[in-house]
């Protein structure tokens, strides 16, 4: 409970000093009938020891749409905001690929939500017909566990994203029986195991934990493993503190005059920290981290709920459903498990490419998720920093 009030509180401020605006008119116009913003809430309940919980924050101050009326947006980025704000090859690349996603519980809705989704944004159909999209559960058969409408506001989001960075990437949705790191890890071998999969996305946390527990799930050379690194600020989380992932962190993104056309600051909820339990990655070597472990964010992408994405998920929850706008570092992990799928390289790379590569980021140099022991493990600077690691995709070179 001291974690999500600590939540709560970070994004509020969060929210408070951020203009409305930043998203559109559509999201404008909702905020204007409300009489007061309303602190984002977690899709998934805090995670007990042994269990992960879903990193996914949904704006709860917009009212969602059922629909959208012919030629109108939904609030939050979509697709072409995000690939031009990471300068993403979208358009041409990741044929032939697949992404995994792993989630806890099933989300019964999501192949036809994953439709609404793909149509408003004039994205190409990805169904189990076209063999664009499967879903199995951990086992690879199709007795999927029970349904949880917290998880599938998280699965939503995580197809959604894929579909936005990486449309011509093939989807593999795989559902863990519960969110215990045992079920999960299970999920990710099964999606290891799948032909076709370069990339496995893993939006959810617990505490910090040991690779010599839980890491013989996360490492699967030749294929990258992303994790969120959590959103309650600074202190490490599991899988994203594990030796054989990307860890990814979160930032606050907003359009600029800039030559890029886009700004990011560090995410006050973006989680960053230093692991107690495994080691350090090799590239992090040739850079300041000051932890003599293994240190977290490696990069980062949009996260803010602020500065949020459109989502569609009919499965209601807490009486929520249709167009949404989530945050989170649920956003994030898709995003770049994504990039990884358009760069195509992860049959040679390891999780230390970004480190030898980080010219091809954008850096990310202001901001801040809390106070911390170390300045750069919670402040953005040049270089790395734990909000944000080494910055934020430009293209695919670092990837």
């Amino acid at each position: 409970m001291q974690l999500r009030a600590r939540l709560l509180t970070i994004v509020a401020s969060a929210l408070a000093a951020i203009p409305l605006t930043v998203l559109g008119p559509a999201v404008a116009s909702h905020a204007a009938a409300t009489p007061s913003v309303k602190a984002p809430a977690h899709s998934c309940a805090t995670a007990e020891t042994g269990f992960a919980a879903c990193k996914a924050i949904v704006r709860t101050d917009l009212t969602p749409l059922k629909s959208v009326a012919p030629n109108a947006t939904p609030s939050g980025y979509g697709p072409s905001s995000l690939q031009s704000a990471y300068n993403l090859p979208s358009s041409t690349a990741g044929s032939g690929r697949t992404v995994a996603i792993v989630d806890a519980y099933d989300d019964p809705t999501a192949e036809a939500d994953l439709g609404v989704y793909r149509s408003q944004f004039g994205l190409p159909a990805c169904t189990t017909a076209n063999g664009c999209f499967k879903k199995i559960d951990q086992n690879g058969g199709t007795n999927y566990p029970r349904r949880n409408g917290g998880w599938a506001q998280e699965i939503s989001l995580d197809i959604d994203m894929v579909s936005a960075i990486c449309p011509n990437c093939h989807i593999l949705l795989v559902e863990a029986s519960s969110s215990s790191f045992a079920n999960l890890g299970a999920a990710v071998n099964r999606a290891a195991a799948t032909s076709g999969v370069v990339a496995i996305s893993n939006s959810y946390g617990g505490s910090d934990a040991s690779d010599a527990t839980y890491g013989s799930y996360y490492n699967h050379p030749g294929i990258a493993v992303t994790a969120s690194s959590g959103d309650s600020g600074y202190g490490a989380s599991y899988p994203a503190s594990s030796h054989y992932v990307t860890a990814v962190g979160g930032t606050h993104l907003t359009t600029s005059t800039s030559s890029r056309g886009w700004a990011e600051t560090a995410w006050s909820g973006a989680g960053s920290g230093c692991s107690a339990y495994n080691a350090a990655l090799s590239g992090a070597a040739f850079f300041d981290t000051g932890c003599a472990n293994r240190a977290e964010a490696d990069v980062s992408a949009v996260a803010d709920p602020a500065t949020g994405v459109a989502v569609y998920d009919s499965t209601a929850y807490q009486g929520r459903s249709g167009w949404l706008v989530f945050g989170g570092t649920s956003v994030s992990s898709p995003i770049i498990a994504s990039v990884y799928g358009l760069a195509g390289n992860t049959g040679s790379i390891d999780n230390n490419y970004p480190y030898t590569h980080a010219t091809s980021l954008y850096d990310v140099t202001s901001g801040s998720n809390g106070s911390c022991p170390t300045t750069q493990w919670c402040n953005a600077r040049v270089g790395w920093d734990g909000p944000t690691g080494l910055g934020t995709p430009n293209g695919t070179g670092a990837f």
